[in-house]
């Protein structure tokens, strides 16, 4: 009779302690274990709202899967580190540090509705080019079209990033990357509607463009405009998002707007 509670004792104690493991995990600080695909918790939760707030859109589930890994990565990528989709404690540091660097946008006004702009300054040939403020300068010899996505582009450049901004309107007060893309775009008359990353990953026609490319998958947007880069994660290299860094395009969908 002893042996047998002893031994129902034994069996309970064995199933307590992975529970208890995990109420552990669960509750875990930001920053003070590794992470990676399959950990889930409240510090993965902080996590994936760092990476969203960074400009690597990544729901907030509290579950680290492959969203999420490809997010960690797009920010590995970007800071030139190690690209494996885990994240040490070295990795949040960084993910924190660039999450906090977008200003606040209290007091800033909404843009207008930005169909067309006017395309302003122009340099010389087929490329455009930074100024010394951060803005692209268009191309003379690009299309009217490619001129007014830079127009609207330089309107919001250096806006804040806010997630689902650019989605519910046009005038808002900060932009996640799909909904920069979409504002630039509408600049064009080439959108009727924001789009989401996913719906960019679909739309125009496949490949490169001549003036345009965009790369797109389910947790990230940017595009490439006559040789410049916009793209919410250039914000941290200098406060804009256009930029003539290149990025590996490793993991997203080509795409550009027809004829261009």
């Amino acid at each position: 009779m002893r042996s047998t509670r002893s031994l129902a004792l034994a069996v309970l104690a064995a199933a307590t302690i992975p529970a208890a493991f995990a109420t552990t995990a669960d509750a875990a600080r930001y920053g003070t274990r590794t992470l990676e695909q399959g950990d889930s918790g409240s510090d993965v939760k902080k996590l994936q709202r760092y990476l969203t707030e960074a400009g690597y859109d990544t729901a907030a589930d509290g579950e680290f899967g492959r969203g999420t890994a490809r997010s960690v990565k797009s920010f590995e990528e970007d800071d030139d580190r190690r690209v494996n989709g885990i994240v040490s404690r070295s990795d949040a540091r960084g993910i924190k540090a660039a999450a906090k660097e977008d200003p606040s946008s209290e007091g800033e006004e909404p843009e207008e509705d930005p169909a067309g702009e006017s395309p302003g300054e122009e340099a010389p040939g087929d490329e455009a080019q930074l100024s010394e403020d951060g803005l692209a300068i268009a191309p003379a010899d690009a299309p009217e079209e490619v001129k007014q996505v830079i127009a609207a582009g330089n309107k919001i450049a250096k806006k804040p990033y806010k997630y689902g901004g650019g989605h519910g309107r046009w005038r808002d007060s900060g932009y996640d990357c799909s909904g920069s893309m979409s504002y630039a775009l509408h600049g064009a008359g080439l959108l009727k509607r924001p789009l989401d990353s996913g719906e960019f990953a679909r739309w125009g026609d496949r490949g490169r463009g001549q003036w345009i490319t965009i790369r797109a998958n389910a947790g990230h947007s940017y595009m490439m405009v006559a040789g410049l880069r916009f793209d919410t994660s250039a914000r941290k290299q200098g406060g804009s998002r256009w930029t003539d860094e290149m990025r590996s395009a490793r993991g997203y969908k080509g795409r550009h707007p027809e004829g261009l």
